[in-house]
C-alpha cells in the first residue's frame, strides 16, 4: 500500500472524520485534561501544516507539523485509521513530514504521545524512526499520561 501524501489546505468532511477518529481514540485512552490533540479548527493556522495520506483516493492517515521555533517543530495530530495500520502508512507520513521539516530549515522535531498501552504502537513506531524520549517541551508539563520524544533531523 503506497500512500499518496499531500498538504491539506482546509478542513474537508473527509479530513474531519479522520480527525474525529483521532480525538475519540485519544479521549478513550487518556483523561481529557491530558489529551493534547488539537481541535480541527486550530490546525489551519500559519504555524501548522497539515498532511494527509490517501490509498486508492481514500484518506487513511493524517499528520501535522507545528513550528515552535526557527529550528524546532512539533509533530501533531498523527493518526492512521485502524484498518490501515501495520501497512507502513504511518511510517511514510512521518518520513514525508520530516523531509518537509528539513526543507523548511527545522533541525529538531519533538512530539507528545500517550503512555497507555493503546499508544504502545505509536511509541514503538517513533522509536523505530529514531525518536528518543526527552523532557517536556514547549508548553507541556510532565505528567503520567504523556511521553515526550524528540529527534534531530
Amino acid at each position: 500500500m503506497e500512500p499518496v501524501i499531500t498538504i491539506e489546505e482546509s478542513l474537508t468532511d473527509e479530513l474531519a472524520q479522520v480527525l474525529q477518529a483521532h480525538w475519540l481514540f485519544c479521549t478513550s485512552t487518556s483523561p481529557i485534561e491530558f489529551v493534547f490533540a488539537l481541535d480541527a479548527s486550530k490546525l489551519f493556522t500559519p504555524d501548522i501544516t497539515v498532511f494527509s495520506a490517501r490509498v486508492s483516493g481514500v484518506l487513511v492517515s493524517v499528520g501535522a507539523i507545528r513550528k515552535l521555533h526557527a529550528d524546532h517543530a512539533e509533530l501533531k495530530s498523527m493518526h492512521t485509521l485502524a484498518k490501515f495500520r501495520g501497512n507502513g502508512i504511518s511510517k511514510a507520513i512521518v518520513a514525508h513530514i520530516e523531509d518537509f521539516a528539513k526543507a523548511q530549515g527545522f533541525k529538531r522535531i519533538s512530539l507528545e504521545t500517550g503512555t497507555t498501552e493503546a499508544f504502545a504502537p505509536a511509541r514503538g513506531l517513533y522509536k523505530t524512526l529514531g525518536y528518543k524520549e526527552c523532557e517536556a517541551f514547549s508548553d507541556y508539563s510532565p505528567n503520567e499520561y504523556s511521553t515526550f520524544m524528540t529527534k534531530l533531523i
